[in-house]
C-alpha cells in the first residue's frame, strides 16, 4: 500500500456534481472547486465549477484500481500522459484550497475582479447599457453600489445585484 496522491478526474460534460456525490458516497477524499454564481433563474444553480469538467481525487491507486475510476458512473477517468497518470503535488492543492478560500470570503468569483474604481457596465435592469464606476459591496449577499456616470462627469450612486453588471474589458 503506497501513500494516496491527488489526481485530476475528468467528468461527463455537466455532471460534475453526480460524480462528486459518487466519490464522497464511496468515501473517496476529493476536492471539487465551486464559485458562486448570480443566476437569472431563480431556481438555478448558484455555484458553477471553477475548473468545468475535473474535480481532483486524494486516492491510492494501488488499492482503487485506475478501472474504478475510468468506470465510475459519470466519469472520464484519470488524466495522464502516454498512459502514464499524472499526480498533482500536495502544494498545488494547497494553493488551490487557499485561491478558493479567498474568492468564497470576497463572494465568489465576480467580487474577485470588482475592486472600489473598477469600470462596470449596467447589463441588466432599467440603467442597462450604462457604464457605471463599482463603488463597494453592501450588506447583503450580491448587492453592490455602483457610480452612475452623468452628464457634466456627475455620478449617481445606484444599488443593485452584482448580477446585473460585468467588468469592462
Amino acid at each position: 500500500m503506497t501513500d494516496p496522491r491527488w489526481y485530476a478526474l475528468r467528468s461527463k460534460p455537466r455532471k460534475e456534481r453526480v460524480l462528486h456525490q459518487q466519490l464522497l458516497s464511496r468515501k473517496i477524499e476529493c476536492f471539487f472547486p465551486r464559485v458562486k454564481k448570480n443566476p437569472v433563474n431563480p431556481r438555478a444553480a448558484k455555484t458553477r465549477p471553477y475548473f468545468p469538467g475535473y474535480m481532483f481525487v486524494n486516492a491510492d491507486i494501488t488499492e482503487h484500481g485506475i478501472s474504478a475510476f475510468q468506470w465510475m458512473p459519470y466519469s472520464l477517468g484519470l488524466v495522464g500522459f502516454d498512459e502514464e497518470l499524472a499526480p498533482i503535488p500536495d502544494v498545488i492543492i494547497s494553493a488551490l484550497k487557499k485561491k478558493m478560500g479567498e474568492i468564497m470570503e470576497k463572494g465568489g468569483l465576480i467580487f474577485d475582479q470588482l475592486n472600489p474604481g473598477t469600470q462596470v457596465r449596467i447589463i441588466d435592469g432599467p440603467f442597462r447599457g450604462y457604464d457605471a464606476i463599482f463603488d463597494t459591496r453592501l450588506d447583503g449577499q450580491d448587492r453592490v453600489r455602483v457610480l452612475l456616470q452623468m452628464v457634466n462627469h456627475r455620478q449617481i450612486p445606484i444599488k443593485m445585484k452584482v448580477g446585473q453588471l460585468v467588468k469592462k474589458t
